[in-house]
């Protein structure tokens, strides 16, 4: 049953899920809350690690919840999941693609997509950025629309995550305005951002 879950959950993701890989942390989050598979905590170092390695981020992001969940089967069962309705769909309109693109209804309808994803790409940065920056913890509602937002322990005295802002801002000088590392490759700054937080967890900081 764990994989037929699996399998249905990430087919709502990838049916849903229109903008790119980044589209699928808000459904992610809501499965999160639904199932217990992962914390909000853990979605984010699912991220970091979806980020890092090659390959579409929603892809790789199912791939990992799957795995993490049911060893290797789960994360080729998810995987499965979320790219069906797409090779679904790219089918349905290579079939059709001259009414598709002719079709101005289909057109006004994608454009209004736009913004409804760029809402939920939104919403997913704002999760990520009071999950790494601060001590707010983001949790979906027992009953509404409106997510909750609730303080860490320590309240207003450690709303900063003061260690993960200064990363935050001296990668953002490292990548646009310091000369000799701004056009160093991607890679290189997660992989010193991975050294950093070892050592940060090591020093208990």
């Amino acid at each position: 049953m764990i994989y037929l879950r699996l399998f249905y959950e990430f087919f709502k993701t990838g049916l849903f899920a229109i903008g790119g890989g980044m589209a699928t942390l808000p459904f992610l989050h809501d499965m999160g809350e639904a199932t217990g598979w992962f914390t909000q905590a853990q979605l984010m170092n699912m991220l970091a690690v979806s980020e890092s390695t090659p390959g579409p981020i929603g892809i790789n992001m199912a791939t990992y919840v799957g795995y993490t969940i049911a060893g290797i089967p789960g994360g080729i069962i998810a995987t499965l999941g979320e790219v069906t309705p797409s090779i679904i769909v790219i089918l349905i309109i290579a079939a059709l693609l001259r009414s598709f693109r002719e079709n101005r209804y289909v057109d006004r309808a994608f454009y209004g997509l736009r913004p409804a994803s760029t809402g939920l790409i939104g919403a997913a940065c704002v999760s990520v950025v009071l999950e790494v920056l601060t001590n707010i913890t983001v949790t979906a509602p027992e009953s509404g629309i409106i997510n909750r937002f609730q303080l860490g322990e320590g309240g207003l005295a450690q709303l900063i995550s003061w260690p993960g802002l200064v990363l935050a801002v001296i990668l953002l000088a490292l990548t646009n305005w310091v000369k000799p590392t701004k056009g160093l490759h991607p890679i290189v700054f997660i992989g010193l951002s991975a050294v950093v937080g070892v050592v940060f967890r090591f020093a208990g900081v």
